[in-house]
């Protein structure tokens, strides 16, 4: 058929009045009870009987049904679930399915705002779905309830539409006034008409004693002014704090506020119930943009805060209050949809686009507009925090939960803050556009395909914290930062206790902390033993320190990696004495040449002395763990002032993905030296295995050294090529390199993601001295934690005692595959793939010795 071609609604008159529905055509009608819906849905179901259309009806809803079960109409049942997109999808799949021509009815979508707790997003779900069902020529009635929505949420509608019909009856007639007919006109067609069923008349109202009793009909139904511009959402939080400020039982809008507002994960909802107060929620609320969850991150913060407040007063005093704001993950499905992103987004759902169109749907996502009410409240946030620095952190719904990390797949973007007013706008909208394009990062989609979670939906919530810090000059930076572990699953000291829990200690901003990519080394430290360090002179403390500080330069606008001598000179004496330590041995070599001078590096050694911040450290963690009833991570910051006074900020809180081993592996004794690839002790982590090793990569570290710097990105592209060659193949590789995996600074080692990784059953860090290549166990960063998720063992060859024997050269006698990855000669002489299944490789590790072995 035509698109726009007439067809018949089963009432003539209206037909004749509308001058016809048309194919394309959505037809929304508001009431006041479903039974005045079904006034029209009745006749336009029995003309499409008798016309023999496709007729469909979509039933998701709790009221009684408006389409009898027959024979001619498909009934699909789509479960109404908290999930828009997943809801959405489903609905859009069916449609698709069905094809053009096809007759709809749909369920009231008012019940949309009751499961999805907004206004906004019945809203949304109505603008993606009515122009797919309009490009497909089809006709589809919807109701809604009168006076269950802000006048926002039934604009949103209205301009969509193409029929907007508003429907009012009393004891003697039925009253239909058209608010829209799209693309059609008459000089009647908008007047109130007067429907009688019974007659199968539908009249316009010419005369004044009807047109009279009309607006007192309608006078009955108008709402207060302010009433029509509030959300669902705000009604229900409005009558929650009525109830609180009245003294009235909170139990049930407690639940509904945890529900709607803060986890849909269930063991995490139980804890916020427990030690959330009323309070606490309207807190949230009153420092949140848009609508829905606040997401994992921002939970996770929040809840930690929450127990040790009620659990540990005494800490509690020191915790620096938190300021957070934060944007509701409807505020991501709205941007797409408001942009008009969403038919992009649905087709990168697809398994066949889930990788191809991240690219251009990420891209997408960096150029879209917010509306002039979200700028507004932007502004408020500006406006809050002065000029101070702050961070765009994700805070996606599934992100910090039990079992799912996501660390660092998204990204966080400081912003300086510093500027006129539309400069600090313009940089803050770039950070949240710039973190909702992290939802497609090539690390980020694997990660959720490997998890099984490519069909959840990941609506991208956002936590903005203001940096905390102290000027020091230009730059804006805490006194130290760092992750905590409660438990640490790995002994990086002879004789520490892994139940004591362990920091990874830095100055400055905690960036370094948890990415590889500073050529330095935070501080390690086990909370039973705070002042232990692996190094025994100060020459090694010094080579194995933190090189680099981050900070926030308020002048340049920017975040900023400076060497020490950049700042050290604008550091109060306190924090010298607390946060660096004298290279005596430096020092002394000096004097002999006649140079006196001071050489210091950053070693934490003062704060790690200072015992009850310690101890209160390794409490805090012990406290959360003990409610969450598994081990736990934070982020945090610190201040410390010239009188001794502190505070910590609590950033962050998620359940630690930690090993379990079962496995009893025995390591084979007096295996021949010619068939030992690689043997070391008290270099490894993972859990105990014994499998074959079917294929090897290795990049030869001397030649990856004399490699150009802008070439060495290739080598780490090759990785991934063959990474995703493999991928769900069930092969079992090895990856070997020089330096630091996963880092994104190509002088320390090859800078790989983890998407370039994730297939691979081990990695192996080889140091080379000459070219400067240092491995690390980086306890407590983002490339550990995706290990442990992914379970791929990590090892590294020191060159020392630890490495009994490494024999790279051995590989060469196997078959070389390295031309199916790369054309280019040069690189085959730098990374090396080696085929080995016909190799009887196999490589051994036992967790509780911490023995590894890789024969043939």
């Amino acid at each position: 058929m035509a698109a726009f071609e007439r067809v018949l609604s089963g009432i003539p008159e209206m037909d004749k009045a509308l001058d016809n529905i048309r194919l394309g055509d959505n037809v929304v009608f508001r009431v006041s009870d479903l039974s005045e819906f079904r006034m029209f849905v009745d006749p336009y179901v029995e003309q499409a009987k008798k016309d023999g259309r496709n007729i469909i009806y979509f039933r998701f809803a709790s009221h009684e049904p408006l389409v009898e079960d027959c024979p001619e109409v498909k009934i699909y049942q789509v479960p109404l679930t908290h999930r828009f997109e997943t809801f959405t999808v489903d609905i859009h799949n069916i449609i698709e399915k069905e094809g053009k021509d096809a007759f709809y009815v749909f369920d009231c979508l008012s019940e949309l705002q009751i499961r999805w707790a907004t206004d906004l997003m019945m809203g949304n779900f109505f603008r993606v779905t009515c122009p797919f069902l309009f490009i497909l020529d089809t006709v589809a009635f919807f109701p809604i309830i009168r006076g269950k929505h802000s006048f926002h949420a039934v604009n949103k509608i209205l301009n969509t539409t193409q029929l907007f019909l508003d429907v009012y009856s009393d004891s003697k007639n039925v009253y239909v006034r058209p608010e829209k007919v799209w693309n059609r006109d008459s000089e009647t067609m908008f007047l109130p008409h007067i429907y009688k069923k019974d007659e199968g008349t539908f009249r316009p109202i010419l005369d004044g004693v009807k047109s009279s009793r009309f607006y007192q009909l309608l006078d009955n139904f108008q709402r207060p002014g302010e009433d029509q511009y509030v959300d669902f959402w705000d009604k229900f939080f409005n009558t929650a704090k009525l109830q609180y400020d009245n003294h009235m039982d909170m139990t049930e809008s407690c639940n509904m506020m945890c529900n709607i507002m803060m986890t849909r994960d269930e063991k995490m909802r139980q804890m916020v119930k427990k030690h959330f107060e009323p309070e606490d929620y309207f807190a949230v609320r009153n420092h949140m943009i848009g609508t829905g969850l606040i997401g994992g991150k921002a939970c996770g913060m929040l809840l930690a805060r929450a127990i040790i407040r009620n659990e540990n007063p005494e800490i509690n005093e020191v915790l620096e209050p938190h300021d957070s704001f934060f944007m509701g993950s409807d505020v991501y499905y709205t941007y797409i949809v408001d942009n008009e992103f969403w038919d992009l987004r649905i087709r990168q759902r697809t398994d066949e686009e889930y990788f191809s169109l991240a690219d251009e749907f990420a891209t997408k996502l960096k150029q879209g507009s917010f509306s002039e009410e979200l700028r507004t409240q932007f502004k408020h946030i500006l406006e809050y925090y002065g000029q101070d620095p702050f961070i765009v952190r994700s805070s996606s719904i599934l992100e910090d939960g039990f079992g799912n990390a996501f660390a660092g797949k998204y990204e966080s973007v400081f912003c300086a803050n510093r500027g006129t007013l539309e400069e600090r706008l313009e940089e803050f909208e770039n950070a949240i556009r710039t973190v909702y394009a992290s939802t497609m990062s090539l690390s980020a989609l694997d990660y959720r395909k490997r998890r099984g979670l490519d069909k959840r939906d990941e609506q991208m919530a956002l936590l903005i914290q203001r940096v905390s810090g102290s000027y020091y000059g230009p730059y804006y930076m805490p006194c130290a930062a760092g992750v905590g572990y409660s438990y640490s699953p790995y002994k990086f000291l002879a004789d520490i206790e892994p139940k004591a829990g362990m920091l990874r200690l830095v100055m400055g901003l905690g960036t370094s902390a948890v990415d590889r990519t500073m050529g330095s080394y935070p501080r390690l430290v086990s909370l039973d033993m705070p002042e232990a360090t692996s190094s025994v002179t100060v020459a090694e403390k010094h080579q194995f320190s933190q090189r680099a500080v981050e900070a926030m330069d308020v002048s340049e606008h920017a975040l900023k990696r400076l060497e020490l001598r950049d700042i050290e000179g604008k550091l109060p004496m306190y924090l010298i004495n607390t946060l660096l330590e004298h290279d005596y041995e430096v020092e002394d070599s000096l004097k002999e040449r006649g140079i006196y001078r001071d050489v210091r590096f950053i070693s934490c050694r003062g704060l790690v002395k200072k015992q009850t911040i310690m101890t209160q450290m390794q409490q805090l963690m012990q406290i959360i763990q003990k409610e969450y009833e598994h081990p736990v991570d934070i982020e945090f910051t610190m201040n410390l002032s010239e009188n001794g006074e502190y505070s910590i900020n609590l950033l962050q809180c998620r359940p630690l993905q930690v090993f379990k081993d079962t496995a009893l592996v025995v390591v084979p004794e007096s295996v021949p030296e010619d068939n030992i690839i690689l043997e070391s002790v008290g270099s490894s982590m993972g859990l105990s295995r014994s499998v074959p090793i079917d294929l090897i990569v290795y990049v030869d570290p001397k030649a990856y050294y004399e490699m150009p710097y802008a070439d060495k990105t290739r080598i780490a592209r090759i990785i991934g090529k063959v990474n995703w060659t493999f991928r769900e193949q069930g092969r079992h590789m090895m990856l070997v390199v020089p330096g630091r995996i996963g880092t994104s600074s190509p002088e320390l080692g090859v800078p790989t993601i983890f998407a370039d990784i994730s297939e691979f059953e081990a990695v192996c860090e080889v140091e080379e001295k000459e070219a400067g290549y240092n491995p690390e166990l980086s306890y407590g960063s983002h490339i550990f934690q995706d290990l442990v998720e992914a379970d791929i063992l990590y090892t590294a060859v020191f060159a020392n005692e630890n490495t009994l024997h490494f024999s790279p050269d051995k590989l060469s006698a196997f078959r070389n595959i390295t031309a199916d990855f790369t054309d280019r000669d040069s690189d085959a002489d730098i990374v090396k793939v080696f085929d080995m299944k016909d190799a009887e490789c196999t490589l051994f590790y036992d967790l509780e010795k911490n023995h590894l072995l890789l024969k043939t």
